[in-house]
């Protein structure tokens, strides 16, 4: 992993905080925040196990970057977006609040 900040957001803190914030995320949102989505596989966004990267993929959800734009349909809602991946994809609530939150994260930094 290289020593470059993790996103603009956290690049304008304090280096102590910027280290608290990354204590508490898992090394799959880690990596996820630390460069643009490019040509992901839907895999790698914190929250999606193997078995709903599956579903995904089936749904035409190959991609990071499409299930991107699915959550950005929806507004950036995170309890829109939760209930669509829950009902129409099969993930689990956990799933979906990870993934949710994920995205929501990618954006702040991206966007």
């Amino acid at each position: 992993m290289t020593n470059r900040p993790l996103c603009k957001k956290t690049h304008k803190r304090s280096s102590g905080l910027q280290a608290q914030e990354m204590a508490h995320m898992s090394p799959k949102l880690r990596a996820f925040l630390s460069e643009p989505i490019g040509e992901k596989d839907v895999g790698c966004i914190d929250g999606i196990s193997r078995e709903l990267a599956i579903n995904l993929v089936t749904k035409g959800f190959s991609k990071a970057y499409i299930l991107l734009g699915q959550f950005l349909l929806m507004h950036k809602n995170e309890t829109e977006f939760q209930n669509w991946i829950i009902c129409c994809c099969g993930a689990t609530e956990c799933e979906a609040k990870r993934s949710s939150k994920c995205l929501k994260e990618w954006c702040t930094c991206f966007l």
